[in-house]
């Protein structure tokens, strides 16, 4: 036999499962104008017949057949009140007179109310009784069951009036195994439908997400200004990038030249961009990668084996953390070729002293293992120093203090240690109101300034 016809569930379970994703996908095909592997309305009428449950829904016959099975207790209690309010008036109205030869025939042979009601109000009765099927048959439009449906109230006369409970039972039995006759057979044929599409579903829904994800890119390039990355070449170089990732409106974004071959370590006051410089470098070189356009007006990169991002430590770590760290270093530095190290301020896990000493040797074993490195830190003048050899070290230079708010060239420049931010305030107390440099004598506030100025030197 064909599977499909013996399990028809283990067909629908699929498009159960998936229903609103091939819906959706059929409508994306509609929309767009594709050229879809199936008839997408006749998909989408015939899963539209389906439920999440993978039950056959929108069929007025299983519907009837359901609401009957589920509500057939309920119909046979109403019938049976309308049945007794209908003898229940008819008795209240009318006035019964027994003669007493009658009374002691009734009393004799044992008789009670259902004897009196087939004497004095057979017509009544018959009247009810009807009156109690034909509710139970219209109210669960039981129209092909109307025969068995009747035989629930007996016509032998008994008040209150109650139904047969065999009946019902024998009735509830019928009504259950033509609705699950039903909902099998639609089953069968819905399945037998959908089977042979399951392949082409699924090419349906793959060309939408691919459709997705192309539309996902072009509106990411065209909303941030990108462009294709090339591979050339070592190292990383940036034209005018700006990333997306900073709290403030995209076209507000200063834009940022930068390039690095080998190891660098990148300076600036803070707040001057840096940490943003090193997120870019990372975003660009992940978005490159994937073969995704880049926030920038160009970018050359080398292809990458390995990303590696240390984010800035919040605080000093402790003996235990600072070995750990340490460790993943170590890890590190003898790992693959052709990899790319981004590390946000490394100082801060432990004293400036031994920090510089430490990002001074890790940056040597990367020089040697000629990967690629920016390592953002206020010490770049002490690493520099303590370096086996010549180190890049490239600054993002604050121009000066306007109204208390640094005023920065957020591109670095390449071979510059820039200054701190407390060289700069410093500076400007030196220049004086008057723009010019203060006079440098002892007795001189200005001339305190200059000599602080010069420690700088």
């Amino acid at each position: 036999d064909d599977p499909v016809s013996v399990v028809p569930e283990r067909a629908l379970a699929f498009f159960a499962r998936n229903r609103d994703r091939i819906r959706a996908a059929a409508r994306v095909h509609d929309a767009a104008g594709l050229d879809a592997p199936l008839d997408t309305d006749a998909v989408d009428t015939a899963l539209a017949r389906l439920t999440e449950e993978g039950t056959v829904a929108d069929d007025d016959e299983l519907d009837r057949l359901s609401v009957a099975v589920d509500d057939l207790d309920a119909a046979v209690s109403m019938a049976e009140s309308t049945a007794n309010d209908r003898l229940r008036e008819a008795i209240e109205e009318r006035d019964v007179t027994i003669e007493g030869a009658d009374l002691l025939s009734l009393v004799e042979r044992g008789a009670g109310v259902d004897s009196l009601l087939d004497r004095e109000l057979a017509d009544e009765y018959d009247e009810a009784i009807a009156a109690a099927r034909d509710h139970l048959v219209d109210v669960l439009a039981l129209d092909d069951h109307a025969a068995r449906a009747r035989t629930a109230f007996p016509d032998e006369p008994t008040f209150p009036v109650e139904a047969d409970d065999r009946v019902v039972s024998k009735l509830r039995e019928e009504l259950t195994a033509a609705r699950d006759r039903r909902a099998a057979r639609l089953k069968r044929e819905l399945a037998a439908e959908l089977a042979d599409l399951r392949d082409p579903a699924e090419d349906l829904v793959d060309a939408a997400l691919e459709l997705d994800v192309e539309l996902a890119v072009a509106r990411f390039a065209r909303d941030f200004d990108c462009t294709m990355p090339t591979f050339d070449g070592d190292g990383v170089r940036i034209e005018g990038g700006r990333s997306p990732l900073l709290d403030v409106a995209f076209e507000d974004v200063e834009p940022v030249d930068y390039g690095v071959d080998g190891v660098a370590v990148l300076s600036g006051v803070n707040s001057g961009g840096k940490t943003s410089t090193l997120d870019l470098v990372g975003l660009i070189a992940v978005l490159g990668q994937m073969g995704l356009p880049v926030p920038a007006e160009s970018a050359e990169l080398e292809r990458f084996e390995a990303l590696h991002y240390q984010a800035k430590s919040q605080g000093t770590l402790d003996a235990g953390a600072f070995e750990s760290t340490l460790r993943e270093f170590g890890d590190l530095v003898a790992g693959d070729d052709r990899r790319l190290v981004l590390v946000d301020e490394l100082e801060s896990i432990t004293e400036p002293g031994a920090s510089a000493l430490i990002i001074a040797g890790i940056l040597e074993a990367l020089h040697e293992s000629d990967a690629t490195a920016v390592f953002v830190s206020h010490l770049a003048g002490e690493i520099r120093d303590a370096c086996g050899f010549g180190v890049q070290v490239d600054g993002i230079e604050a121009t000066g203090l306007v109204d208390g708010e640094l005023r920065v060239e957020r591109s670095p420049v390449k071979g510059k240690l820039a200054r701190s931010t407390p060289e700069l305030i410093v500076e400007k107390l030196a220049r004086g109101s008057s723009g010019d440099v203060a006079d440098e004598s002892g007795d001189s506030p200005d001339g305190f300034y200059g000599d602080l100025l010069e420690k700088f030197e």
